[in-house]
């Protein structure tokens, strides 16, 4: 379909749902003029499930392994920020034991998720190396999954309460393993694409999203800390024991796709410090709390927020004192950052928008839920 618009030609174009740089079943609406961005609208909804609307039938405890399926790249942040919510309602913590074992769990799954995302998004724009690359190193994450709950993608680790299971032999070690071996791969991407004249021609000073318009479209996560905004949950309000461990908040200033690239790259670095850490710090102990058997809580509601991989996901959770929760509220990144592309894309080119979307890292079972 075309139309004339201020004396030109302007062609509308449908980029998705089924389009692999799309990133999952996101349908763009992109109006052109030539191959210039005029305008975008986003299209969600092609993987809506109800899962907040399940939550309304189904216990507290037979909730927790729907929450996988939303951001399924990184399925243990998800399972974090629901059993945290659900603790606050019941007045319920952790043991220390369970705490640090979530923190390791969480970290290694955003290392996970982050490898994900710069091996797809180098795909997009042409790189094809690094997607084996980070493929390779996630294996060795998923192993680690595999072992410590039989499941490697939608990963239900946690239990309200606590832990779903006592640590394997042997976990320790391989993931102080992983760490060793980790630290030298990150510089093989580096040393690919950091300074490569073509991926920064492709990415530096596009897509760029200022610190006033990130807080004006309430973006999070890494998107927020390269427009210089030095804001992390984990060190802001911290969750599971995070005040205990020594890391710093990677920042840079543009705001444009380079600037989310090296943010996340070296937001890596910096889980595999907290996760040796993290194993510094195991010491024996109980894995679970005193959860009641019927889970009741009180009448009341609880909101808790974590930083995942893609930025702050939230859970609202409301209590009627019955076993089901009356009414449970997600507020995923994905969803709230993927409201910026039309603000970056505008006046870029078709093949920047490829870019732009990459660098929002979105998981579509997170956008529709």
């Amino acid at each position: 379909m075309s139309e004339t618009f201020l004396d030109s030609t302007e062609l509308v174009l449908n980029m998705g749902p089924q389009h692999p740089s799309t990133h999952g079943v996101l349908r763009v609406i992109v109006k052109l003029d030539g191959e210039k961005v005029t305008g975008t609208e986003c299209v969600i909804g092609y993987l809506h499930r109800g899962v907040e609307k399940i939550a309304e039938n189904r216990t507290y405890a037979m909730f927790a392994p729907y929450v996988d399926r939303m951001d399924y790249v990184a399925a243990i942040s998800n399972g974090l920020g629901y059993c945290l919510a659900i603790e606050k309602l019941i007045s319920v913590e952790a043991p220390e034991r369970a705490q640090v074992v979530r923190v390791i769990l969480t970290e290694l799954n955003r290392i996970a998720s982050h490898l994900v995302w710069l091996g797809t998004h180098a795909l997009d724009i042409g790189a094809l190396t690094p997607l084996f690359y980070c493929m390779r190193e996630r294996e060795d994450i998923l192993n680690i999954f595999e072992k410590y709950c039989g499941a490697r993608l939608t990963t239900h680790a946690f239990r309200i309460g606590g832990l779903q299971y006592e640590t394997y032999d042997g976990f320790e070690k391989e993931c102080l393993e992983f760490c060793d071996k980790f630290m030298p791969r990150v510089d093989e991407y580096e040393e690919l694409l950091t300074e490569n004249r073509i991926w920064k021609e492709r990415l530096i000073d596009v897509g760029i999203l200022n610190a006033e318009d990130c807080k004006a479209y309430g973006v999070t996560g890494p998107m927020l800390r390269s427009a210089g905004v030095e804001w992390d949950i984990r060190k802001a309000l911290p969750y599971s024991g995070y005040e205990k461990y020594d890391f710093e908040i990677p920042t840079r200033t543009n705001g444009d796709c380079y600037d989310r690239y090296i943010v996340r790259v070296q937001e890596m670095r910096q889980s595999a410090r907290i996760v040796r850490q993290g194993v510094e710090m195991l010491a024996a102990g109980p894995i679970i709390g005193k959860v009641p058997k019927v889970l009741k809580p009180p009448m009341g509601e609880a909101y808790v927020s974590i930083e995942a991989p893609k930025g702050e996901l939230g859970y609202y959770v409301v209590s009627d004192a019955s076993t089901q929760p009356y009414r449970v509220r997600v507020r995923p990144p994905s969803f709230v950052n993927l409201q910026s592309l039309d603000k970056m894309a505008r006046g870029s080119l078709v093949a920047d928008l490829v870019a732009v979307i990459g660098t929002i890292d979105i998981v579509l079972g997170e956008v529709d839920r």
